[in-house]
């Protein structure tokens, strides 16, 4: 369960005490404010707080004093423009906080966008849950065959059976021992000193859920969705990805809608690759041999142009 009752209660409260600010606002965004949105087993992600809005990108394009004189199709077009070019400044201006509750593993791969603040719950002063991320079945999978960062075939029978028995019984009796280092209550009940949070926590596994809060700029979040909400990234990151994106989405609108269609809906091409594709609307037969490109980039170039 990923969130207790009492933590409801919390949001519940937070929620209903609003307060008057002469700050812009985002109606999409208040909506989502302080919610818990659930991902996987036992994680979530939520909005702990949130700076600017589409019209702050504008602003800071013009240097405004506000909304101006300018229409919403403007902005849209201003937004869409920058967003073409390649800007990166205006959507810096726009920032999110979230509180994030994610297995170790999970975490391991989304620190490497390390252009956020971070902040993470310590197993040195506190002891972590008994909480861990067992897959659906439908997840395991085995290694491909022509990615060697990907997944093949969907495990199935006596083995995927095996494999969800491991990950489980290893997880509780890592666990158990935890506790059993840290109590200071021995075996046979004779007291002992337990041993330091801080060590303790080193054969705890990867699956084991840890919480964080991650602030971060517009434009950094979209380059973290660019990656890790592709079709081609890792399960168990990409739907935290995903649910970052619908919120996003009522957060910034017209800002998202310009970064599903040059980002996430279009492709860059490399010179070799507009040679080639102005080759073909001449008429001409293009392989890979005459392309001048790689087996690999001449395969990504096939996807993209279909």
């Amino acid at each position: 369960m990923p969130i207790t009752p009492e933590q409801q209660a919390e949001i519940e409260a937070a929620r209903g005490a609003p307060q008057p600010t002469l700050r812009a606002v985002s109606p999409g965004m208040e909506a989502h404010l302080y919610r818990a949105h659930e991902v996987l087993d036992h994680g979530f992600i939520r909005v702990i707080d949130y700076m600017g809005d589409d019209a702050a990108i504008v602003q800071a394009a013009r240097v405004s004093y506000g909304a101006g004189t300018k229409h919403v199709s403007n902005d849209e077009g201003l937004i869409r423009y920058l967003m073409r070019h390649w800007h990166s400044t205006p959507f810096e201006m726009c920032e999110i906080k979230l509180h994030v509750k994610l297995p170790v593993f999970v975490a391991r791969q989304w620190i490497r966008h390390r252009t956020a603040n971070v902040n993470e719950y310590s197993a040195r002063y506190s002891i972590l849950d008994r909480e861990f991320y067992i897959p659906h079945p439908s997840q395991l999978a085995a290694q491909s065959t022509v990615n060697n960062q990907g997944r093949g075939a969907v495990l199935e029978g006596e083995e995927a059976a095996r494999v969800l028995e491991i990950l489980k019984s290893d997880a509780g009796r890592a666990y158990d021992n935890y506790e059993a280092m840290l109590s200071q209550e021995g075996p046979d009940g004779a007291p002992q000193q337990g041993l330091a949070r801080e060590l303790a926590r080193m054969n705890l596994p990867m699956n084991i859920y840890t919480q964080w809060y991650w602030k971060v700029d517009l434009h950094n979040l979209f380059h973290f969705l660019r990656l890790r909400a592709d079709a081609h990234a890792q399960y168990e990151i990409r739907v935290y990805a995903d649910e970052i994106c619908k919120v996003v989405a009522d957060w910034v609108p017209l800002a998202f809608a310009a970064f599903e269609d040059y980002r996430m809906g279009g492709v860059n091409l490399s010179g070799k690759a507009m040679a080639c594709l102005r080759r073909m609307l001449k008429g001409e037969t293009v392989t890979q041999e005459s392309s001048g490109m790689s087996k690999g980039e001449w395969r990504e170039f096939m996807a993209a142009v279909g």
